[in-house]
């Protein structure tokens, strides 16, 4: 680590270890206050106009998972890319239908997968507990579950020493310092300051839990479930619709170094700054999602009317946008209480309207593949 670019306003201190690392950086702990600029406070006001019409979208939706679900995918995939983990849509979707995907990409989608799993597990456990590292360790487990990295004491803060990149770009607090780094954490997890808003305070809070770092392996993914989950409940949503990974990975290198740049020189407000333009551009995006599929969903049941079929067609299609947009025919057999030749009829005709097409592979599987990509693929 190049102690050079430390200057006397970094937001922590120097602590010399043995090599190779010789110096790692101890966060001190957050602020809890902070003079805020004008350009801060503007773009500020800008992002919680926009969460909030967000989640006055989203609460409008007679099936939230219509957006939520599509949103989680998206923030799973991201994540995972910004570790170096790629899948894409349709592999995730197969995997959650129990259809394995083939060959090398098989590790990456369950990767991919436990992450989604991970923050529905949050969601879930703040139900029951605060943020705490309790549920911290419970996302870590669920993450590294029978995935790369289940050999690095998944749930369990490290004992060892770490650093970041293959340089040591950055070497995280000694393994002796964490507990003191986690407890101060934990008592301000719950507790954003009188004198700042939320919203800054959980990306305060995101910087800090990425420079302690307190995991072996998987701490940029834990790091940014805590994220979302901390917007959502903290900001007071409805449900967690807004997620930053997409951001992130676009701006992936700004990402680390406006982090580094806070423990160098203490530059919060770049880093701030950065956040909430990434706020603004994920709630329009999500917002944007949802009437797109709001939209998309009205034009597939307009087909379905127009094609003179039965009432049921009309349950298939919601179940694409509200459960998964793939299936095969033992499912809507299970599901509409129908035979399997009625089941598969009432898909073959579903692929007739342009709604479905087949995929390869036994059994056959139906894709909705436009609800897949206007909800979780890149902008073109």
């Amino acid at each position: 680590m190049d102690v050079g670019r430390f200057s006397e306003s970094k937001a922590g201190r120097l602590f010399r270890i043995p090599p190779p690392e010789n110096v790692a950086f101890v966060p001190d702990p957050l602020p809890r206050s902070r003079a805020t600029s004008g350009e801060v406070v503007d773009l500020l006001l800008t992002a919680v106009q926009e969460l909030g019409k967000l989640d006055g979208a989203g609460q409008h939706v007679a099936t939230p998972e219509l957006i939520l679900r599509p949103l989680r995918n998206r923030e799973a995939l991201k994540s995972s890319s910004l570790e170096g983990t790629y899948a894409t849509p349709q592999e995730l979707l197969l995997f959650e239908f129990s259809a394995s995907p083939r060959g090398d990409s098989v590790a990456s989608v369950k990767e991919v997968h436990n992450y989604a799993s991970a923050m529905q597990l949050g969601l879930e456990l703040l139900d029951e507990i605060p943020f705490c590292l309790r549920l911290i360790r419970r996302l870590h487990a669920r993450l590294l579950e029978e995935v790369r990295g289940r050999d690095k004491s998944p749930g369990a803060f490290r004992r060892v020493q770490v650093h970041i990149g293959s340089d040591r770009r950055f070497v995280p607090p000694p393994p002796e310092q964490l507990p003191d780094c986690l407890d101060e954490l934990e008592k301000v997890l719950n507790e954003p300051p009188k004198g700042i808003h939320p919203l800054l305070w959980a990306f305060m809070v995101h910087y800090q839990f990425e420079t302690i770092h307190p995991f072996v392996d998987g701490n940029g993914r834990v790091g940014r479930l805590l994220l979302a989950l901390m917007i959502a409940r903290q900001c007071k949503l409805e449900k967690p619709w807004l997620y930053m990974s997409a951001w992130f990975d676009r701006h992936k290198d700004e990402y680390i170094d406006l982090m580094f740049n806070v423990s160098a020189r203490g530059a919060w407000e770049p880093w701030l700054l950065f956040c909430l333009r990434g706020t603004i551009d994920q709630a329009q995006d999500a917002r944007a999602r949802l009437d797109n599929l709001i939209a998309l969903e009205k034009d597939y049941q307009r087909r379905v009317a127009g094609s003179g079929f039965q009432a049921r067609l009309a349950g298939i299609v919601d179940r694409f946008f509200s459960i998964m947009p793939i299936t095969d025919v033992p499912t809507i057999a299970r599901v509409f209480d129908v035979t399997y030749p009625t089941a598969r009829k009432d898909l073959e005709r579903l692929r007739d309207l342009g709604i479905v097409t087949l995929l390869d592979g036994r059994p056959m599987l139906y894709f909705a593949e436009e609800i897949a990509r206007v909800g979780v693929a890149d902008p073109s």
